[in-house]
């Protein structure tokens, strides 16, 4: 999307009747303690040097729930629609911890959306950097999916698919093409990593049995994933 693009549609997100909810859980990285009066300052991804709201943590390092504008809800529910959602930028500061800033968080009409936020403790030493947030998979311009047999070969040596059916707590996440043997792994929790993908995947303004049958899916498919162990066998 180009810069004249984003400054439209942040525009019409200023100057829009709407509003989403933001929530922001501030932790520290070292226990996940939550930090208590850390100072926030949210401006507009588009005009970051304008801010539209301050907050402070409380005692259990949340902010209270920020409502602010967000475009039509409509837009989420069609395909080539405008953006169907507001980008905010959030700094944090606290004394004793690295300041952090994240870019690009998405806030949709009439949901809460919740910003996690963890901070370094300078003693540790280093600076942190920018967390920027790409554009939503469903409005972003993103490569196409690689292409597979729906079909999959039966005839490899051993055993293909796992004995039994157990949910992982964690799934391996190959961070590049399953034959780049040089891209990171990440261990992410097997929740979480359903979590993820279910927002980026889908609207939280869609209707609640559409976001269940989503859901469901995005389940299925990573299962069938890890018990025929497909990405392992490329």
């Amino acid at each position: 999307m180009s810069k004249s693009q984003i400054s439209s549609a942040q525009n019409e997100s200023a100057n829009s009747p709407y509003t989403g909810n933001l929530t922001i859980n501030v932790t520290s990285t070292q226990g996940l303690l939550p930090i208590q009066n850390a100072s926030i300052t949210i401006s507009l991804t588009g005009d970051p040097e304008s801010v539209v709201e301050t907050a402070t943590t409380n005692d259990s390092g949340q902010t209270r729930n920020i409502a602010l504008p967000t475009p039509n809800p409509t837009y989420s529910a069609e395909p080539g629609q405008p953006m169907p959602y507001s980008e905010y930028n959030i700094t944090v500061t606290a004394p004793g911890y690295e300041s952090v800033t994240v870019s690009g968080t998405e806030l949709l009409p009439d949901v809460t959306a919740v910003q996690p936020i963890s901070m370094r403790p300078v003693d540790l030493g280093g600076q942190e950097s920018p967390i920027v947030i790409p554009d939503h998979t469903l409005y972003g311009d993103y490569p196409a999916k690689i292409p597979e047999a729906e079909i999959k070969p039966m005839d490899e040596s051993g055993e293909i698919v796992l004995s039994r059916v157990v949910l992982p707590e964690y799934v391996v996440v190959h961070d590049g093409v399953p034959q780049d043997s040089t891209a990171p792994n990440y261990y992410v929790r097997y929740a979480d990593y359903i979590k993820n993908v279910v927002s980026s995947e889908i609207y939280a303004t869609w209707p609640e049995s559409t976001i269940y049958a989503n859901t469901l899916a995005i389940m299925s498919f990573t299962l069938n994933r890890v018990y025929t162990e497909w990405y392992r066998n490329q």
